[in-house]
């Protein structure tokens, strides 16, 4: 591959200098991709409004045609940090009015694309703020495809569209997983319980591979929950990716209303514990069942 700088006066960044990112990266057969160290856009789901578009300008690469808010990544930058600037830059998107919900990419080796499915949690309006945009809408999600797409979205939407229906949630059995380690945490529940509670958080923030969870897509950003009980109800942490449920009594009996409320908002709900008389109460309930190994290995 060879890397190009734009043509001289070619509109790219709106804000502030060039950065080594804005390049284009040329195949030997030919083909041109922006982006030196790739690519990142955002798909804003709005559950009344559909999804924000972007439809570009004519003289843009593949113009006259509707496609996502992105662009270019920096050196070092997260894909998922890649999309939420280059949407806020492109489109005025609010990077606090939305939750990454999961990420796709398309890897060809010499470049890469990824697509970061957010929903919309407080409602905004986009501002165009960018030369190569015509017109920024809302597009009811079942009128996408009638829209002329660019090729690269056009290819990915079917996809996409059908990971839309998926929002998983992961509910944790804290007692049962601090337990399966004999790192003395009998002696400091509260404090076992915190520790954990740092590592959910993080697993919120960087996801899980889409194979652990039996979904398409790349990555996924669940919602994670985690049941405290006992001692450990007294963990003090901020945590502010985990939704934490102190038990008033059983934690067993909190987990399973825990999953009673969010079998059929979320899609799969997955309650990590090994022990089998709670794994048959959410199962009965429709909830998928994984042991302390499964997240024991996400954490690393």
């Amino acid at each position: 591959m060879t890397i190009q700088p734009p043509a001289p006066g070619e509109p790219r960044r709106p804000h502030g200098p060039r950065d080594p990112g804005d390049a284009w990266v040329e195949a030997p057969t030919g083909e041109r991709y922006w982006g030196r160290f790739g690519a990142a856009g955002l798909l804003a789901v709005d559950a009344q409004r559909g999804v924000l578009l972007q439809h570009r300008v004519s003289w843009s690469h593949f113009g006259d045609t509707w496609a996502l808010p992105g662009g270019a990544r920096h050196q070092g930058e997260s894909a998922r940090d890649g999309a939420l600037r280059e949407s806020a830059e492109e489109a005025g998107v609010p990077v606090d009015a939305v939750q990454p919900r999961f990420e796709s990419v398309l890897d060809l080796g010499i470049w890469s694309y990824s697509t970061l499915v957010a929903d919309v949690t407080t409602p905004f309006e986009p501002v165009i703020s960018d030369p190569e945009s015509v017109a920024l809408e809302w597009v009811p999600v079942d009128e996408v495809a009638s829209r002329p797409l660019h090729p690269g979205f056009a290819s990915a939407w079917p996809m996409l569209r059908d990971a839309l229906s998926a929002r998983p949630a992961v509910i944790v059995d804290v007692a049962n997983v601090v337990g399966s380690v004999p790192d003395g945490w009998w002696k400091d529940r509260a404090g076992a319980a915190s520790r954990l509670l740092v590592q959910l958080s993080r697993l919120a923030i960087d996801g899980v591979d889409a194979e652990h969870l039996g979904l398409s897509a790349t990555r996924w950003f669940p919602f994670v929950a985690a049941v405290l009980e006992g001692d450990a109800r007294a963990a003090d942490v901020d945590a502010d990716q985990v939704g934490v449920f102190r038990a008033a009594g059983s934690g067993d009996d909190e987990i399973v209303a825990v999953a009673r409320k969010l079998v059929g908002s979320w899609n799969p709900v997955v309650v990590v514990t090994s022990d089998r008389g709670l794994a048959a109460r959410v199962e009965e309930l429709g909830a998928s069942v994984r042991g302390v190994r499964w997240l024991r290995e996400q954490l690393g």
